[in-house]
């Protein structure tokens, strides 16, 4: 029979087992996401150069990928990336946000991001299936069939506020370094730190300032009921480019989200998890 204190020591184990499970799927699903922003970054620029007609949105990347050597492989590791990412961020939402504590905000963001990147994980096993159409439009259809209904309206320009906010909430959070709190700087030299904090502070506000441009356009769709104009980051970057000196803007974006992505790989490195 057991004792008391060799059940602790087992329980112990267990524990240290189930947190470096958690620590490599974090670290699988920011790798994950670092290179798919890269990704994302590359289309837009060769968008801006008018080099490509692909969706600059994550379907556009990876199916991008697909077509380099060893795109397949690559396209297999990102999707279980994806994947350990959704469960990891699912993981926070059941237990707690590590060095946010247990309340009840910190745990809803992470089940919403378990539930985009579960998405992500989905278009990417799609794209090694085979499967083609675009994301942006698979968004436009959703909206033009919310919009059929009572209230319709109101519900997609809900969503496209909810993701101005973001935006909006990502680029504070990229002026300020918030995102400083969840990594380990203490093993960084100073010059590193110093490195991955611009980075991030570039990279997180870029990402905000697209993302509030996709959800100012998800409402102007609700508004004008133009289901056209809701095709998310496809549709903002491009809208982006048609501005005056809009190339040269896009070429911005473009970089901001491939500074974000190489932050997302020192991130993978650094997090506290």
């Amino acid at each position: 029979m057991p004792t008391t204190s060799t059940t602790h020591v087992s329980a112990k184990a267990r524990r240290a087992s189930d947190g470096r499970l958690a620590q490599t799927m974090a670290r699988a699903g920011l790798t994950a996401r670092g290179v798919i922003y890269i990704l994302i970054g590359w289309v837009a620029i060769l968008l801006a150069l008018g080099k490509t007609t692909r969706q600059a949105d994550q379907r556009g990347a990876l199916q991008l990928l697909a077509r380099e050597p060893f795109g397949l492989v690559s396209l297999w590791l990102l999707g279980i990336g994806f994947a350990a990412y959704a469960l990891w961020r699912l993981s926070e939402a059941a237990f707690g946000v590590t060095g946010e504590g247990h309340g009840a905000g910190p745990r809803l963001k992470s089940l919403v991001r378990a539930l985009v990147y579960a998405s992500f994980a989905f278009t990417t096993f799609s794209v090694i299936g085979g499967a083609h159409g675009s994301q942006s439009g698979q968004e436009q259809d959703l909206s033009a069939r919310v919009m059929q209904h009572p209230g319709g309206r109101w519900a997609v320009g809900l969503v496209g506020l909810i993701v101005v906010i973001v935006g909006v909430a990502l680029v504070i959070e990229g002026v300020r370094r918030k995102f400083a709190k969840q990594l380990q700087t203490s093993q960084m030299s100073a010059r590193t730190r110093s490195i991955v904090l611009w980075l991030g502070t570039i990279g997180t506000a870029a990402r905000g300032v697209v993302f509030a441009l996709a959800g100012a356009l998800v409402i102007e769709a609700a508004v004008k009921s133009e289901p056209s104009k809701a095709r998310g980051l496809d549709k903002a970057l491009r809208t982006l480019r048609d501005q005056p000196y809009g190339k040269v803007a896009l070429f911005a974006a473009a970089l901001g989200l491939i500074i974000f992505g190489v932050y997302g790989l020192c991130e993978a490195r650094w997090r506290r998890v």
